[in-house]
């Protein structure tokens, strides 16, 4: 197997007794020796929204539904130095931090067959970007039943883990960061607001969008 940068992914190919499929092997290893993760989408999958992919999927969707991951967290425990801010002034973005007792709700989409391919080679570009996000397969609960589903975590020992900052030092980050993708405010409150219209509301996310707008009042 050759070694690629780390966000980078190997693509395979081939035949099982159900015909073909196509198997991704995305090398997450932020240190020697990280297990890589082996999703056969030959059926379709599903990923778990709860932050940015909520309000811009950025894929087709072929069908959703609120789903809820125990065992984790939302948080802004993750510095952007790509997308939402940049090396010389970091901004916040969400991931799932993992807590004992813990729940994070969100949204499952299902991505069909002939999107696939296309559909997780983008979500590896766009989540994998810096190695921060660990991919992970985990089983959420719906109103149907149990459903695995792709899961993108924070990596405690990376760089950019910032887990535990006071919500206050966290509003004072994003009412001026800016990235790639734009302010971080705007993530913050196109996050925060669509929690609160789909039902999900999240407490410390829309104290921390009230916050900044009281912060970036006037400019």
């Amino acid at each position: 197997m050759v070694a690629l940068p780390l966000w980078r992914f190997l693509v395979f190919t081939g035949q099982n007794e159900k015909g073909p499929a196509v198997k991704y092997y995305a090398w997450l290893a932020a240190r020697n020796g990280r297990e890589m993760v082996d999703i056969d989408i030959s059926g379709g999958f599903w990923v778990f929204g709860y932050g940015s992919l909520l309000w811009n999927p950025g894929f087709p969707v072929a069908t959703q539904k609120q789903a809820r991951l125990t065992g984790w967290h939302r948080s802004f425990c993750m510095r952007s130095i790509h997308h939402r801010g940049s090396e010389e002034q970091p901004g916040l973005v969400l991931a799932l931090d993992r807590q004992e007792g813990a729940y994070c709700d969100g949204v499952a989409f299902y991505v069909a067959p002939e999107h696939a391919e296309k559909t997780l080679a983008e979500l590896r570009e766009r989540e994998l970007v810096s190695s921060a996000y660990l991919e992970t397969i985990q089983q959420l609960e719906t109103a149907e039943g149990p459903l695995d589903a792709i899961a993108y975590v924070i990596d405690t020992v990376h760089d950019q883990y910032c887990g535990g900052l006071a919500l206050e030092e966290q509003a004072q980050i994003m009412a001026t960061a800016v990235g790639g993708r734009g302010p971080n405010t705007e993530y913050l409150w196109n996050t925060a607001t669509h929690l609160e219209e789909t039902g999900l509301r999240d407490a410390d996310l829309s104290w921390l969008a009230d916050r900044v707008k009281v912060l970036t009042a006037g400019h």
